[in-house]
């Protein structure tokens, strides 16, 4: 029987939530979807010029495992890029930081970096927030 896969960390939620083909006729129903995890490699590896060993410290997991993380993504995104279809990004195996919020009110995302007895929305001062961890889950 196979062990059961940690979950990744990922620092801080995507400022998307996916992109949308432009100028190309293409199916409508069928999109890519690019897990968390996917996207926090894609972003250390590409974006950040972080090396493996660097990002897997970040990520929580081993050089191994980022590298099967990664080459998934990267298939993924030319997919998209290639047959024209749409990526979300969404799902997977994942775990943010513990100091990560949703508000139900404004539905903001935010972090609050000092511990605090009272945990309202910095936006709109709204009371309904819930761990971020717990609003994706609720959502899957």
């Amino acid at each position: 029987m196979p062990r059961r896969k940690r979950q990744r960390k990922i620092i801080a939620p995507p400022a998307i939530k996916g992109l949308s083909v432009f100028g190309a006729s293409r199916k409508k129903s069928e999109k890519v979807r690019l897990y968390f995890e996917e996207y926090e490699a894609i972003k250390y590896l590409d974006y950040e010029n972080l090396t493996q060993e660097e990002a897997a410290v970040y990520m929580e997991v081993s050089r191994p495992t980022l590298t099967r993380i990664y080459e998934s993504a990267r298939n993924k995104v030319a997919r998209a890029l290639v047959e024209g279809l749409d990526l979300i990004i969404s799902g997977g195996n994942f775990q943010f930081g513990d100091d990560w919020f949703r508000c139900n009110g404004c539905k903001a995302n935010f972090n609050i970096f000092e511990e605090t007895t009272a945990r309202c929305c910095p936006i709109c001062q709204s009371e309904e927030v819930v761990s971020l961890n717990e609003w994706y889950q609720q959502e899957e």
